[in-house]
């Protein structure tokens, strides 16, 4: 046992040598590569350094030409903003000097419709204080002649208490006579009554004849003096004075300079005038002053304000002209339909249809024989209500006369085309807008068209006869002049592809503007013929009429 141990203690021995031994000859194998092994990671690591170095070198490189490439980039966009900023700047800028120009210029515009308005007011207060001194001369006129009847009525008083003294008088002298009658003639009381009655029978049937045909005769005579006399002081209070109306307006410059520039280059500018606004513009040798010539007072007008626009601003070119149209069109569409309101508050009408009112709006534009018709409408409707006043008629009358009055000739600025006469289509208008029945009537029946069923009728008639026969109130010449003009552009409008059509040159010119697309330049010629024969055929007119056809093409597009 004990030699069992020994082996096996001397094999243990033997292993743990053995393993010693190996393990220092694996140590210094292990300590051969570790040199090895630090020999190569100590190169690898150089070159490992080498290799950084190289890449943080060319990463220095690049990081530089990056940073340069956007210094550059930055700087391009930093100038293309400030240029875009310039450029929007310059656009606020040139919109805000538009903006005031057009400030400027309805500010100016705004102040002269202050003036006028101001004027206005001075000439309504000055009317009104002498509305009011005659209403006092009036009252103190009413006070002295009722002081005057007052002192007639005592009198009359003390004359009848004579006259009863005298008559209870007369009655016993009476009585005393007929005692002595019978006394004298031997008859009765009833017997001398029965003569005596039958004796002034005869007699009071005479006297009642001749009296009664003495008052027949004085009554017709008063009754013709009471009307002249309520004519004549419906006259007299309506008397005023009233520019007439012509063809023609004078547009003053400040300078002769604008003349050239209105006309434009090649006559640009005054031929876009003319076109957009239908209205001749004569530019002569007057100083200082343009013509502006058309048959209608609303074209005159829009060229008119069209032109004191224009020469405000300064920039007279064919687009801006065209712009300026259409914003004085629009403007004297807005002036008409507070002329109409002016005009019912002024007279104290209320409740009239807002068409009714811009219709008395558009009379300010329109003249009937040469005679401006909103003021014959104005002053016809105070005529129709001091008769109606004097003639006793009552309050609610007289506000309808008045009414009836400024409505009658309402058919002639009628929008819509009618065969029918002017009093007949004012009375469709009234009666389709609800107006009175005494009002349509009156309207309709003051050319005798129609039958008068109310006393109001005759009164507008005879008003508006009245105010058209005041000395120099109508010219005939000037409205058949009026109504061949109108003739002659209707029968242009009339042929298919026509969209404008303007008399020119007092009558002796037709331009015609024509659509493009409907309307080919051939065809132009064939029309400008056809107009020319046929106002050969169915008009009457002195000389000779020029006949142009216009047709013009534009592109337009919008850069945004």
């Amino acid at each position: 046992m004990e030699i069992g141990i020994g082996l096996g203690i001397g094999l243990v021995a033997g292993l743990i040598v053995g393993f010693v031994a190996m393990l220092l000859r694996n140590k210094s194998v292990i300590n051969s590569k570790l040199e090895e092994i630090n020999t190569r990671s100590d190169q690898e690591i150089k070159e490992a350094r080498l290799s950084a170095k190289r890449l943080i070198d060319e990463a220095e490189t690049k990081a530089e030409k990056i940073v340069a490439t956007a210094d550059l980039k930055n700087e391009k966009i930093k100038q293309r903003k400030i240029q875009e900023a310039k450029e929007k700047f310059n656009r606020y800028r040139s919109d805000f000097d538009k903006y005031k120009a057009d400030q400027k210029v309805e500010l100016k515009e705004r102040q002269m419709e202050i003036k006028a308005l101001e004027k206005d007011l001075e000439q309504k207060q000055s009317t009104f204080k002498d509305r009011e001194k005659k209403i006092e001369d009036q009252r103190s006129e009413v006070e002295s002649r009722a002081s005057e009847i007052k002192s007639i009525r005592e009198n009359l008083e003390k004359q009848l208490k004579v006259v009863a003294k005298k008559k209870e008088e007369l009655e016993n002298a009476s009585e005393r006579h007929i005692r002595e009658l019978e006394k004298v003639a031997n008859l009765s009381e009833a017997e001398a009554k029965e003569q005596l009655l039958e004796a002034v029978k005869a007699k009071a049937e005479t006297d009642a004849m001749s009296i009664v045909k003495a008052t027949i005769e004085e009554a017709k005579a008063t009754a013709s003096k009471d009307a002249k006399k309520i004519v004549i002081q419906t006259i007299q209070r309506m008397c005023a004075e009233y520019t007439i109306e012509n063809t023609v307006s004078v547009f003053n410059l400040d300078s002769d300079d604008l003349k050239g520039q209105i006309i434009g280059r090649e006559g640009r500018n005054i031929r876009a005038l003319e076109a957009a606004t239908g209205a001749e513009i004569i530019v002569d040798d007057t100083p200082e002053a343009i013509v502006i010539s058309s048959f209608d007072p609303i074209r005159r007008e829009v060229c008119r304000l069209s032109l004191k626009r224009l020469v405000a601003d300064g920039r007279i070119h064919p687009a801006r002209i065209e712009e300026v149209v259409a914003k004085v069109r629009k403007q004297i569409d807005e002036q008409i339909r507070e002329i109409g309101e002016r005009t019912v508050i002024d007279l104290d009408i209320h409740g009239l249809h807002t068409y009714l009112v811009k219709m008395v709006g558009r009379m300010r534009f329109r003249s009937s024989y040469g005679q401006n018709l909103l003021k014959h409408s104005i002053e016809t409707a105070h005529l129709c209500a001091t008769m109606a006043a004097e003639l006793g008629l009552s309050n609610k009358q007289v506000k309808l006369a008045k009414r009836a009055g400024l409505l009658h000739d309402i058919g002639k600025v009628a929008e819509e085309q009618s065969e029918l006469s002017h009093a007949l289509l004012g009375m469709e208008i009234c009666e389709k807008h609800k107006e009175h029945a005494a009002v349509v009537n009156a309207v309709g029946a003051h050319h005798d068209e129609i039958e008068m069923n109310n006393i109001l009728s005759p009164i507008i008639q005879a008003c508006d006869a009245i105010s058209g026969a005041r000395p120099g109130a109508r010219r005939e010449i000037l409205e058949s002049y009026l109504k061949r003009i109108n003739e002659l552009e209707e029968l242009a409008m009339g042929h298919d592809g026509v969209q404008k059509a303007f008399a020119m040159q007092a009558g002796r010119e037709l331009r015609v503007i024509v659509e493009s697309e409907k309307v080919s330049d051939e065809f132009a010629d064939d029309l400008s013929f056809m107009i020319s024969q046929k106002i050969q055929d169915e008009m009457q007119y002195p000389g000779q009429i020029k006949v142009t056809v216009i047709r013009e093409k534009r592109a337009v597009n919008y850069a945004r």
